[in-house]
């Protein structure tokens, strides 16, 4: 391999410490970087610029780089999973939470905040919403052109962008926007692309920003920890050989034993590397 992988873990696989814990932890077990999830318990939109500038310092001191994700469950509505979405009457809310999610970005130095489209609503036509999600896009990004961050844009089984298709057909009605990335969930491609794991990285390297990594069966959109899904993970991180961004281990349903999941998730990852080091050294 080329480089190494910057490994980070999701936040949101933290639930039950401090966000100053859950950095501390990582880089104790060797992650150099970490993908904030701007939600309750850690750093929410409304967080004053001294703790912000406070968080930003502590990465700094623990040598993690910062990627900013948005996709809490209740952050935004206490009884609606993820409600409102870029989909909904409502998403003016939806869209200054990711407005201020990229502010807060560029104080943390973090050069990437993650994002997706949304369940369709039932009572909304596919052809309005993709019209508002093109939309509400090209306010982000605006914003982002400001602000210079980049948007990295998540396909999600089960929303209205829900693969690389997706994707590319959103990024197609946006001009190809500079600053329109993508993240991709390495499980997502097992779940639902009619690819292979590597073919999906492969394809998706031109627009590559951000990576969230998990194990996954096929046709189950549940994240797994490292070798209780389908993945063959050595020719996975060979295709991404070369990509600088972070590599975020994400397993929200696991904060009941978060240190213990993130240290097998790292030595996991790190095995694979060197398997996929191996296999390149042979050829």
């Amino acid at each position: 391999m080329s480089v190494l992988m910057n490994w980070a873990y999701c936040t949101n696989g933290f639930r039950d410490h401090p966000l100053d814990q859950t950095l501390e932890v990582l880089a104790d077990l060797g992650y150099t970087g970490a993908a904030v999830t701007l939600d309750h318990g850690h750093l929410m939109p409304g967080a004053s610029p001294a703790e912000v500038g406070r968080i930003a310092a502590l990465a700094r001191r623990l040598g993690l780089a910062l990627a900013v994700e948005t996709g809490g469950r209740y952050t935004l509505d206490p009884r609606r999973k993820h409600f409102p979405t870029l989909l909904h009457d409502e998403a003016g809310a939806r869209v200054d939470f990711i407005r201020e999610a990229m502010r807060i970005a560029a104080d943390l130095g973090a050069p990437v905040v993650h994002l997706w489209s949304g369940i369709r609503p039932p009572e909304v036509p596919e052809a309005e919403a993709w019209d508002r999600l093109v939309r509400h896009c090209e306010r982000l990004l605006g914003e982002a052109d400001k602000v210079g961050v980049m948007l990295g844009f998540e396909p999600e089984p089960g929303m209205l962008v829900a693969d690389l298709a997706g994707y590319e057909r959103l990024r197609g009605l946006l001009g190809g926007h500079a600053r329109f990335g993508l993240t991709l969930d390495i499980g997502h491609c097992r779940c639902l692309e009619p690819y292979d794991v590597p073919e999906c990285v492969e394809r998706a390297l031109p627009y590559l920003v951000h990576v969230q990594i998990e194990d996954m069966r096929r046709g189950v959109h549940e994240h797994l920890e490292f070798g209780e899904g389908e993945i063959d993970f050595p020719p996975v991180l060979a295709a991404l050989d070369g990509f600088g961004g972070l590599v975020a281990v994400e397993l929200a349903r696991h904060s009941h034993a978060a240190p213990d999941v993130a240290r097998r998730s790292i030595e996991f990852l790190r095995r694979a590397h060197d398997l996929a080091g191996a296999g390149r050294s042979r050829r």
